[in-house]
């Protein structure tokens, strides 16, 4: 299962946000999100699971909890196609048939 995990410390790094769900079984993988033109975090990232009972549990056990002195998020990631569309359609730019 992939997890999103959100609001992390700009200075947590990927080794915390591993061990943090290591607690609840085997980790895939931990990845911050970096700003490409800073290298800063941007303050969220993803944690990859195998075992989907164990992910649920580590999603249970620490969302809106702390760490390194922030309250985070923590939920299953949902695939980009399937997420809330936000974009689509004339935004005040472009072509439009009226004009």
């Amino acid at each position: 299962m992939n997890i999103f995990v959100a609001k992390l410390n700009y200075d947590t790094q990927e080794a915390d946000l591993e061990s943090s769900f290591a607690e609840f079984g085997a980790v895939d993988s931990a990845k911050i999100i970096m700003d490409k033109f800073t290298g800063r975090s941007k303050g969220f990232g993803f944690v990859e699971m195998p075992n989907d009972d164990e992910a649920q549990n580590a999603i249970n056990a620490l969302n809106d909890t702390e760490m390194d002195g922030r309250t985070i998020v923590v939920k299953k990631a949902e695939p980009r196609e399937s997420r809330d569309s936000r974009g689509g359609g004339n935004r005040g730019g472009g072509f439009n048939s009226r004009y």
